[in-house]
């Protein structure tokens, strides 16, 4: 008697997970998409670092000021990872390859961002913040070399052009190769 409630409250349960389960998974986003949220996520953190940048200049060199940038910096490169590691890969051909790269960028800017932090981290004094400003601007040179560096060889993935086509398109991808020119 008290079997069979058990047994439907466990087949409920079973269709209640299937249901939610499919309604949590989502379908990979299309190229243009994918594209657009790759550029889109780089231009929001190249302005938020030019921003933090712009905070180190004018003479106003500072233990603090210099954390503080630290800190905005971290945290677009943490928000930029995450971006670009929940964008997944695109529907394409070559979707998983550009996963791969950009999970790559991901990684790398991590590490770039980890070794401004220890630089930051390591200032006593205010000569100490002269010297790490100059460390960290090379870190954020090399940072944008590897972004450009991966744009480069997501255009060049897929021979029909697809990604190429999608970069071209990208009103955040323009907004980001008129950044890179200035």
């Amino acid at each position: 008697m008290h079997r069979l409630p058990l047994i439907a409250l466990v087949f409920v349960a079973a269709a209640l997970g299937l249901l939610a389960a499919g309604c949590g998974s989502k379908s990979p986003p299309s190229t243009a998409e994918w594209v657009d949220g790759v550029c889109s996520s780089i231009v929001t953190w190249k302005n938020s670092l030019t921003s933090s940048a712009q905070s180190l200049q004018g003479g106003n060199l500072t233990q603090e000021s210099l954390r503080n940038a630290d800190d905005e910096m971290k945290s677009a490169t943490e928000t930029l990872e995450s971006d670009l590691k929940d964008l997944g890969k695109p529907e394409s051909e070559s979707g998983q390859q550009a996963k791969e790269s950009t999970d790559q960028l991901a990684s790398e800017l991590s590490d770039g961002a980890d070794s401004i932090k220890s630089t930051v981290d390591d200032v006593s004094d205010l000569s100490g913040v002269v010297s790490a400003t100059a460390s960290v601007t090379g870190t954020i040179g090399t940072m944008a070399k590897q972004i450009s560096a991966t744009v480069k060889s997501l255009q060049q993935l897929d021979p029909g052009g697809e990604l190429q086509t999608a970069f071209d398109q990208s009103s955040s991808c323009q907004e980001l190769k008129t950044a890179a020119s200035s």
